[in-house]
């Protein structure tokens, strides 16, 4: 099995070596991983200019620090290393928790490799751990239980400091933990912080209760944000053109109508690929 790891904490972090070393018990490792530290930068991708590669052997792995994001990682990756099965993201240094699956540089870069038919997995480790000898073997019984699960394209993965087991999870939303705290530069302008609010009242079965129990937290994830019931219930309640359309749009789009709606959607020009 051919298994590409990545991060958003830079290719330097101690958790990429880490997760690395584990993951060579399942597989072939290869590190791709941003240049410096791309936190919180979520599913960014760069369209604007290109990307260079170099190699940077980590902890006797192949490695490679790719000036990009965490998802321009895992994309380069597996374009220049054919037939990868298996992406794995981390260890991030610091939990993605609740909301932090929308912004988290480290859960998009596992979500870039099931956009990409991959399978993904997400690793965090609380904020401020420096030694992962405590951690590689759950990190080991984690990815027992997860590789073989050929059914899970996307899973979230959080340790707590200290480990009683593994339990599966559901996202923890009840609340944004987002804060902008103002301040002042030396010569009295105004700047401003985005930072995170501690929340408290998690519901049972959440990853966040799961962390503060002591837990690992393994939340299944998918791609398609839908939310099925409400789209059922607006299609009952609030009809609109469904049935004329269902009536004079056939069920798949002709080329040219595809085509002009991804030249619609571009935000820069295709590439002419051969």
């Amino acid at each position: 099995m051919r298994i590409l790891v990545c991060n958003d904490d830079g290719i330097y972090s101690p958790g990429i070596a880490a997760l690395a070393e584990v993951a060579s018990e399942f597989g072939t490792v290869r590190i791709v991983a941003p240049h410096v530290e791309q936190s919180s930068m979520g599913h960014a991708i760069t369209a604007t200019r290109p990307m260079s590669y170099r190699a940077t052997p980590i902890a006797g792995f192949e490695a490679y620090r790719v000036n990009g994001t965490p998802a321009d990682c895992v994309a380069l990756g597996a374009h220049l290393w054919e037939k990868v099965e298996l992406v794995l993201s981390g260890c991030n240094l610091g939990l993605n928790l609740g909301n932090s699956t929308w912004h988290s540089g480290t859960l998009a870069a596992a979500k870039q490799a099931a956009l990409l038919g991959m399978r993904g997995i997400a690793f965090s480790v609380p904020s401020g751990l420096e030694k992962f000898d405590t951690v590689k073997p759950w990190i080991r019984k984690v990815l027992q239980t997860l590789v073989p699960a050929h059914e899970l394209n996307l899973v979230n993965v959080n340790l707590p400091r200290e480990p009683r087991g593994m339990i599966w999870t559901r996202v923890a939303v009840q609340q944004y933990d987002g804060v902008v705290i103002p301040t002042k530069d030396p010569l009295g302008r105004d700047l401003y912080w985005f930072s995170v609010k501690p929340l408290e009242g998690a519901e049972e079965g959440t990853d966040r209760w799961a962390v503060e129990q002591r837990w690992i937290s393994m939340t299944p994830l998918r791609l398609d944000l839908t939310d099925e019931a409400t789209l059922d219930a607006c299609r009952e309640q609030r009809p609109l053109d469904e049935q004329l359309a269902a009536t004079v749009s056939p069920p798949v789009s002709s080329p040219e109508v595809a085509k002009q709606v991804v030249e619609e959607e571009a935000t820069v020009a295709h590439a002419q690929l051969p």
